[in-house]
């Protein structure tokens, strides 16, 4: 049966970032070891790590001076310096014990281009699963990447899994039969490659083709009682760069959506879902607020 997922609450605003220094090097507006008081999260990842804390890593850099909103900024400096992630964590508990405002506090942020010799400066959109007690981070931009750590606060490099084009971004990876299925961005598709070990990955199929002008972003997917949902959200220049439009796609399987059903539109960027006990929420950077915002939601 096919479950339509409804956010049922009002979004709380559960991270705010500290004002930071910038790691550097030097970009076009920041430089190496100055403080900024303002900084700008973008797409992101939750895990609760072994010390029953919430952790959220995610694209970060020093808010453009000409940054006021969606509305108010300048195209060519708006991404200038995300080279680095954030890091915020919560106090132990369940997610409905540490949702409220400012939950998730800042820690020292990871992956500077310093701590990642050879790679281009860039760093987007990381996505974290657990095995086997280690914890393993994928992350474009092209070639996705892949790093692993013990505790979720020091890094291990493993370097490039598989040569795509240099727009393949934003890899959320599923548990999926005997191994995983990544999806991520490449171009204006959605693409997938299956794995059994989280190292070596298969050839890539496309996963989904949006039906309009833009493209997709922040692939999330969602097994639920046999069925498959994709949360994407789309940039088309039309409603800002942290657009809050996130399109919901149901099938049997998650390799292929082409031919699925849109059966919801959300109010959510760069969605992230998670489940922990029996409640359901919906994670949203830069929309509503400022920072990374969290409300419950619900399958009807």
């Amino acid at each position: 049966m096919t479950r339509i997922p409804v956010i049922t609450g009002e979004y709380v605003p559960v991270y705010q970032p500290a004002a930071d220094v910038f790691p550097g090097p030097d970009s076009a507006l920041f430089h190496r070891g100055e403080r900024y008081e303002s900084w700008i999260p973008n797409d992101f990842t939750v895990i609760q790590g072994p010390d029953c804390r919430w952790h959220m890593v995610g694209i970060t850099h020093p808010a453009p001076a000409d940054f006021r909103s969606k509305d108010q900024f300048d195209p060519a400096t708006l991404h200038d310096g995300e080279w680095q992630l954030f890091h915020a964590v919560t106090s132990p508990g369940t997610l409905a014990d540490v949702l409220y405002k400012d939950s998730f506090r800042d820690v020292a942020k990871l992956l500077p281009p310093d701590a990642r010799p050879g790679e281009r400066r860039d760093i987007y959109a990381p996505h974290i699963l657990e095995k086997n007690g280690l914890y393993w981070m994928f992350y474009g931009p092209g070639p996705i990447r892949l790093a692993v750590s013990g505790d979720l606060y020091d890094w291990s490099l493993r370097g490039p899994l598989f040569e795509d084009h240099d727009s393949a971004r934003d890899p959320h990876i599923l548990p999926y039969g005997n191994g995983y299925q990544m999806t991520y961005v490449s171009q204006n598709r959605l693409l997938g490659r299956y794995s059994e070990d989280l190292e070596h990955w298969g050839a890539p199929e496309t996963v989904f083709t949006i039906p309009r002008d833009g493209v997709p972003e922040s692939p999330f997917i969602v097994e639920k009682e046999g069925m498959f949902y994709l949360f994407w959200c789309i940039y088309d220049g039309t409603n800002g760069p942290y657009d809050n439009r996130t399109f919901v796609y149901v099938s049997k399987t998650p390799k292929t959506f082409d031919h699925a059903d849109c059966i919801a539109e959300l109010p959510v960027h760069a969605p992230e879902i998670l489940r922990d006990r029996d409640q359901w929420y919906a994670f949203s950077a830069e929309w509503p607020h400022r920072g990374i915002s969290a409300a419950p939601m619900e399958w009807r």
